[in-house]
């Protein structure tokens, strides 16, 4: 003979409507997002273009995230590379590297940039908290003061968990980056790039 479960009741938070708490997402990245300098960004850009080849370490979360940043400057044509990865060569001067990381104190992620300054390489970081290592070690940083796994007293509040209001930021910002890479290059924004995968 079968048992007859009780069915299991939602929780409190669940009945609350999903489109209010996406609404709460995007306010909380609309304020951080309004709090970068103009003139960093026109400078995190400009080294981009004049890079020789472009280097990327993150992990994580924010590993991901940078992945798929590093895709899109391979879609319009930029020479990039992932560190870790079994293809990706030896970093030059000339080069850049790129790493993001909320708390700022990544373990590996500052190796990466110690190594790449050790080989004369340039350093940008975005990076959410300006008293960290890897924010010392970098030569620009772009700061985002999302909340971080860290959980300091002075970060903004946020009903998300920790680090989510950093990613999501710094996603939103890079593919503004992109977003701008792609218009001066007057190619039409819905245009396919040749260099998209073919093989899947």
């Amino acid at each position: 003979m079968s048992r007859k479960l009780k069915p299991i009741a939602h929780p409190r938070v669940a009945r609350v409507s999903i489109h209010k708490k996406i609404e709460h997402i995007l306010e909380e990245n609309h304020r951080l997002l309004q709090r970068f300098s103009d003139k960093m960004v026109e400078d995190f850009i400009h080294r981009i273009v004049r890079a020789r080849a472009i280097f990327f370490s993150a992990q994580g979360r924010s590993g991901f995230i940078l992945r798929c940043f590093c895709m899109r400057l391979m879609h319009l044509g930029y020479r990039v590379y992932f560190c870790g990865e079994t293809i990706t060569p030896a970093i030059e001067p000339g080069d850049m590297l790129i790493v993001l990381s909320g708390s700022g104190e990544t373990s590996s992620t500052l190796e990466a940039v110690v190594a790449a300054k050790r080989h004369k390489a340039f350093t940008f970081g975005v990076v959410g908290n300006i008293e960290s290592r890897i924010a010392s070690a970098v030569d620009r940083y772009i700061h985002l003061p999302g909340t971080t796994k860290l959980r300091r007293d002075f970060e903004p509040h946020s009903l998300q968990m920790a680090g989510s209001l950093f990613e999501q930021a710094v996603f939103i910002f890079l593919e503004a980056i992109i977003m701008t890479l792609h218009q001066e290059r007057l190619e039409e924004c819905n245009s396919f790039s040749p260099r998209h995968a073919v093989i899947e």
